[in-house]
């Protein structure tokens, strides 16, 4: 029995005979050397064997549904390189403009497009894409007083990237910067994506502060806090600001605003005659500083907690659930990661019997 022709994809248009007048009959239409040749291999493969078949691959896929995948399978470059933890999207776009990113043996240029299977070279290296479901790592850290927000420091502070633990792959980025002299919640990630979500002053999350100062302010100068002041750099205003206890000359207050300029809270206090003495961050977005983090600790997100923030964030999570038994990983700061040291006793039994002939 002869095999039943594969149903194709694409729909082909069909040969329509020609309509004959009333009376007259069909002409049958010639067939054309590509028909007689389909033929010829169709009766051939009849006759053959099963086995000897030729195995035709199944495609249930329209046509028009896997040009559009292809379309839309690739990504940006920049976007690819920040996924993969390897700066934020602004450090990757600079990267390609100096000529270290190549895309299948070729020079990238900004705004190219890559597809899951070409090959990324960065400083010479290749770039390793993430999994689809693979979560990033996202560290709270209790940053203190005299660190700075730096790799490098020409001065040769104390950065806080120098108790950071070590990724296998990518690199931690900041989301945000603190001050040297201010201390507070500090966040770090392994996705450019969300690093530029965050940290973007497009979109505006909020930050906020514990601030000490040396006076107090009249109800008329928090009002004016809160409506907005000119500052140097441009406008800056509190969305809103409440006293938090203090005693004598030192008052607490709390505050919350929407971006992060060098030392804003600072110079809006000095504009009303206030000098801060001790600014700390205990908030960002929906990540809280924990109350029994001390200075210069650092405490990992587990997987809930990082799916929350990638869905506040609006960021697909993958192919993932919420109910995967994964477990999160260990925060191992430099000073722990210690040879393990030799069993001082192995060898000694052996060693013994040897130098007493063998004989207990």
């Amino acid at each position: 029995m002869p095999p039943k022709k594969q149903r194709s994809p694409i729909r082909q248009p069909q040969n329509k005979k020609p309509a004959s007048k009333k009376g007259e009959p069909l002409e049958e239409l010639a067939p054309t050397p590509r028909a007689r040749r389909a033929r010829s291999d169709d009766t051939q493969t009849a006759d053959a064997p099963k086995s000897q078949r030729p195995r035709i691959p199944r495609n249930d896929t329209p046509a028009e549904e896997s040009l559009a995948t292809e379309s839309t399978s690739t990504e940006k470059l920049h976007k690819v390189l920040a996924q993969a933890g390897l700066g934020s999207r602004r450090d990757m776009e600079a990267a390609i403009e100096a000529g270290r990113v190549s895309v299948n043996g070729h020079l990238a240029k900004v705004g190219d497009r890559v597809a899951p299977n070409d090959r990324i070279l960065l400083d010479s290296r290749p770039v390793k894409k993430p999994k689809f479901d693979e979560l990033p790592r996202i560290l709270v850290y209790h940053k203190p007083e005299g660190e700075i927000v730096s790799r490098d420091d020409p001065d040769g502070r104390t950065t806080v990237f120098d108790k950071l633990p070590r990724v296998h792959r990518g690199k931690w980025i900041s989301i945000g910067r603190l001050d040297y002299n201010t201390s507070g919640l500090l966040i770090f990630t392994t996705s450019g994506e969300l690093a530029n979500k965050l940290s973007h002053p497009r979109f505006e999350m909020e930050r906020e502060y514990a601030v000490r100062v040396m006076g107090e302010l009249s109800t008329e100068q928090c009002q004016t806090l809160c409506n907005g002041i000119e500052l140097e750099d441009g406008p800056a205003k509190f969305e809103w600001l409440r006293e938090d206890g203090g005693e004598s000359t030192n008052r607490w207050y709390r505050v919350m605003l929407r971006e992060g300029r060098n030392r804003e809270i600072r110079r809006m206090f000095e504009s009303m005659g206030i000098m801060v003495s001790r600014l700390m961050r205990v908030r960002f977005g929906i990540v809280n500083l924990p109350p029994r983090l001390k200075r210069g600790g650092m405490l990992e997100l587990d997987v809930k907690q990082v799916k929350s923030v990638l869905d506040w964030a609006e960021i697909p999570i993958g192919g993932s659930t919420a109910d995967s038994p994964v477990t999160p990983g260990h925060v191992q700061t430099p000073q722990e990661k210690r040879p393990v040291p030799r069993n001082p006793y192995a060898g000694r039994t052996q060693n013994r019997m040897r130098t007493s002939g063998g004989k207990k």
